[in-house]
């Protein structure tokens, strides 16, 4: 398995598709019900075998350089997916998409891959915005681009097209300089031991 170490807890990995659908489609079969608010495609998965061809569409989009969809493993255990979408040339940009399960919320593990995939999109694609994008209801997703640490740019106008109609959507972004400067801050913050 390829893997992307973030932690003692953490860590992205591109998918198996033959090992890896029935664990995430078990994951979205449990959580469909909020994911359907939400994620137009979790209707689209109604069995393992679903899961398995959309991962494996994933790695050969992957292999294009189109996309970049990883699996979250917590404690070694598969809890969600983190993904950059789209890679836009003309500007340097890609969107990071992601889903946990409830299960796994209030753990931290999504500001923390999200940052850990917000490294991978600087330093290996050479991207220099990365952007979040959520229905302006959704509160959890703009929580998670919040305590990221990206700025607020707006909202687009019937921007999301939901289960029941279009709905109005945040942007979020992150900037290459602001990435390093946010680096280098946590690098120089001093470091208190306590006996």
């Amino acid at each position: 398995m390829f893997t992307y170490k973030i932690d003692h807890e953490l860590e992205l990995a591109l998918p198996r598709p033959e090992l890896d659908a029935e664990a995430i489609y078990q994951l979205v079969e449990k959580n469909r019900t909020e994911f359907a608010k939400w994620l137009p495609w979790a209707s689209n998965i109604k069995s393992p075998k679903d899961e398995e061809k959309f991962l494996k569409d994933c790695l050969q989009k992957y292999g294009k350089g189109e996309m970049l969809l990883t699996i979250i493993w917590y404690n070694h255990k598969p809890v969600g997916t983190l993904t950059l979408n789209r890679f836009h040339a003309s500007d340097k940009s890609t969107e990071i998409g992601y889903w946990l399960d409830k299960d796994a919320s209030g753990k931290g593990i999504m500001h923390r891959t999200v940052l850990a995939l917000c490294d991978i999109a600087f330093t290996d694609y050479d991207i220099d915005k990365v952007e979040i994008h959520a229905s302006v209801k959704n509160d959890s997703s703009n929580n998670v681009a919040k305590k990221a640490g990206f700025h607020f740019d707006g909202i687009h106008r019937a921007g999301e097209l939901l289960r029941d109609g279009f709905h109005d959507s945040t942007i979020w972004s992150l900037l290459r300089d602001e990435w390093q400067n946010k680096k280098k801050q946590d690098r120089l913050k001093p470091i208190l031991l306590f006996s």
